[in-house]
């Protein structure tokens, strides 16, 4: 089981999540969250990263300007693209990109993911009016289409206690968690990294 472990503002919570076995670390570039860093935080972080772990960059409908800016600033292996961008929007960065999808009641998963053939991965995240994600909210992991011949990437208000249930449910190919790993809003707790990781993997 792949794990990411997101909002990382650090680079000392970078090296314990790596050294966890973390397979990828999110880099939040949305003013909204507290868990945001700039273009030189997230470089300085970078830098602690080793080169097969998979640096992930966090973006809500931002301008394409910015997005472009940060990557011309900062090393990202993937994007994930967490508000309402177009297939053509997130296509235009030329990079691997997955999108998060708000599992909203009504929402039909299979017709979302088919809007973005080019996308690496979707991750289907907790719905809540106004708030883009990072809510610590669960959702019927039930509703996880087994068919759909993605990656999946199961979020959304996953804890080490109760995430090898979720993996069980959902069947997905990786796991992402930011609150459910934290001391304080932006800063990990290693021992909740660690066990989170060891708890996904059964």
């Amino acid at each position: 089981m792949q794990v990411k472990i997101c909002g990382i503002t650090n680079s000392e919570d970078a090296g314990d999540a790596v050294a966890a076995g973390a397979d990828a670390l999110g880099l939040v570039f949305y003013a909204g969250s507290p868990r945001c860093v700039t273009a030189e935080q997230a470089a300085a972080i970078a830098k602690a990263v080793p080169p097969f772990v998979t640096l992930v960059g966090l973006f809500v409908n931002a301008d394409s300007a910015g997005v472009e800016d940060t990557l011309a600033r900062v090393p990202l292996n993937l994007l994930q693209f967490h508000g309402t961008e177009s297939a053509e929007y997130c296509e235009q960065f030329r990079r691997p990109y997955i999108k998060a999808l708000r599992m909203k009641d009504d929402l039909d998963v299979l017709a979302a993911m088919a809007e973005h053939p080019a996308a690496r991965g979707f991750l289907l995240d907790a719905y809540r009016p106004g708030v883009p994600g990072g809510t610590g909210e669960s959702f019927d992991w039930q509703r996880v289409p087994q068919d759909s011949g993605q990656q999946i990437v199961l979020a959304g208000g996953l804890t080490p206690g109760n995430v090898a249930r979720a993996v069980d449910t959902a069947q997905p190919q990786a796991v992402d968690v930011s609150g459910g790993v934290e001391a304080s809003p932006g800063r990990k707790d290693p021992q909740k990294v660690a066990a989170f990781i060891r708890a996904a993997n059964g």
